[in-house]
């Protein structure tokens, strides 16, 4: 679904392209919140008398049946009474607002996704530093942070993207995907690849079209290398009202072997489409394709693809120490302690969470409804790029995080990006893409 790890994430401001999780906008007054408290129904005899209590505001309504039956058993297990409260669609902001009003009936447990969350509602969040369920996680790229250090919010799913490569058409080539750990060796093998296309029945890389159903994958998820990395050396850590552009010339790397390496003429992209690119892939016509975690459906159901020939590998360009970069991911799916519950229900809260995690009823729901969770006893996805993502998280590779979501008038901003690399790709120079690039930055920022 085009809507699926580091510091960097707390000025996540919006995330435009692929929603792994509902927006959280003030709600239609109409629209109701469906609310099921759990704790209701009178815990098996045997369950033990537990002290404090869970209060859960989730924000997911695709997720509130399964929260009530997980809910449900924790009780039964425990006796702990969870209650949760789920708000309708695109109503969160408002009825958290509501709810955190009712003092000591407000929510235990609630969402807080994003930097702008975080600035609301940061004095309330539990820190979660020494806590059990802290310890179980996998990576701090996906959390939020205070200015402090303190541990404000855990992300707990998250979406992912990189370049999908036909696993058995790789090595039909004669290449193996352990032989691709950085910019030169994925060069290599895409430029042996092309050149015996005729040969091999398929070429290198799917088309990169210009075409506004395929640009956001270049003019945004590309576009997220040089940024990252400069936003990395830079300390970032709110949207800047400029960019130097100081590693345009990685990305102009991988913009040259895609368009260089394809059976679509460059000149002929400002027409490709994401359809046609995702078809090229699917029907064996090329190695790789640029995407992400939400194409997994399409190419084993629509095209019929065996997961055992898919993997996904992280976007080389060519950068320093990329041979130790995971595949780009982020989340607005963070879970906050409120830190102005009674301190019985704090614990109540932070136990729940832990089983959550480590328990096979709670770490098979979340397999089932979120996908990976990064988690140390997460439940393997059947999506094998969710997948790889966690075993390149388990070796302990960087996340190269989502820093596009600090773009300023994102649309105005991606339009001059996809039109100078239309440009290019069809014979003008890569100072166009520069100037749009970065002056487009300046411009953009001061214009929103």
């Amino acid at each position: 679904m085009k809507k699926l790890f580091a510091l960097i994430l707390i000025a996540m401001l919006a995330f435009a392209c692929f929603a792994c999780t509902p927006a959280t906008q003030a709600p239609a007054t109409e629209e109701p919140v469906a609310e099921a408290p759990v704790a209701a129904e009178q815990p098996a005899a045997e369950a033990p008398v537990a002290a404090g209590k869970v209060y859960y505001l989730n924000f997911k309504p695709e997720a509130d049946s399964a929260w009530q039956t997980l809910a449900a058993q924790y009780t039964a297990l425990t006796g702990v009474p969870v209650t949760i409260v789920t708000a309708a669609s695109g109503t969160y902001s408002e009825t958290l607002t509501a709810e955190m009003d009712k003092g000591a009936a407000a929510p235990t447990l609630f969402q807080c996704g994003n930097k702008a969350g975080l600035d609301t509602w940061g004095d309330f969040c539990y820190d979660f530093t020494g806590t059990e369920v802290y310890a179980q996680q996998t990576t701090d790229d996906f959390n939020l942070f205070k200015e402090t250090g303190e541990v404000a919010c855990l992300g707990y799913c998250y979406e992912c993207y990189g370049i999908i490569v036909n696993t058995a058409l790789l090595e039909q080539a004669g290449h193996s995907l352990s032989g691709i750990t950085d910019f030169a060796s994925l060069k290599a093998v895409a430029e042996d690849i092309h050149s015996r296309a005729a040969e091999l029945g398929f070429d290198a890389f799917t088309s990169s079209g210009m075409d506004g159903s395929s640009s956001w994958r270049f003019s945004g998820h590309l576009a997220n290398m040089p940024l990252f990395y400069e936003f990395r050396d830079d300390g970032v850590t709110e949207q800047p009202a400029t960019i130097t552009g100081k590693y345009l010339e990685n990305y102009k790397n991988i913009w040259d072997l895609y368009i260089n390496n394809s059976a679509t003429d460059p000149t002929q992209l400002a027409s490709a489409t994401g359809d046609q690119a995702q078809a090229e892939f699917g029907e064996g016509k090329a190695v790789f394709f640029q995407n992400g975690s939400w194409e997994y459906a399409n190419l084993t159901t629509k095209f019929g693809m065996s997961p055992d020939n898919l993997a996904m590998i992280p976007i080389y360009c060519g950068v320093e120490g990329e041979s130790n970069a995971a595949v780009s991911a982020g989340t607005e799916n963070m879970w906050a302690v409120n830190s102005q519950a009674a301190p019985e229900n704090i614990q109540a809260t932070l136990d729940f969470l832990n089983w959550v995690v480590t328990s096979d009823e709670g770490t098979t729901m979340m397999a089932e409804q979120f996908g990976p969770i990064p988690f140390k006893a997460a439940k393997a996805s059947a999506n094998v790029f969710f997948n790889d993502a966690n075993e390149q998280l388990a070796a302990g590779k960087y996340v190269v995080t989502w820093a596009f979501n600090f773009t300023p008038n994102v649309d105005n901003w991606r339009a001059g990006v996809v039109a100078a690399l239309t440009q290019y790709s069809a014979g003008a120079t890569w100072d166009d893409v520069v100037t749009a690039f970065v002056a487009g930055w300046a411009t953009q920022y001061a214009a929103q």
